[in-house]
């Protein structure tokens, strides 16, 4: 039997909404195991002087259940 859990992460860029759920996701994949999929629930823009600063989404992030090690990302080595 498979087990997911849903988690709403907010990320934001400079750049673009695309780009924000991409930090997103790649961020959410460095802590999580499992990750499966995601759904954007919300966007917003921040503006300064009449230009958009950040893209913000909000998004909720699907990811299977395992053992207490399996929900825990393995630590990256680091780059020499």
């Amino acid at each position: 039997m498979t087990v997911a859990k849903v988690i709403e992460l907010i990320a934001s860029s400079p750049k673009s909404f695309d780009d924000a759920l991409a930090r997103g996701i790649a961020r959410a994949h460095e802590t999580l195991a499992g990750v499966t999929g995601a759904w954007v629930q919300d966007q917003k823009v921040v503006v300064e002087d009449g230009k958009i600063v950040e893209y913000r989404v909000n998004m909720k992030v699907t990811f299977v259940l395992g053992g207490a090690e399996a929900t825990r990302a393995k630590p990256k080595k680091a780059k020499k």
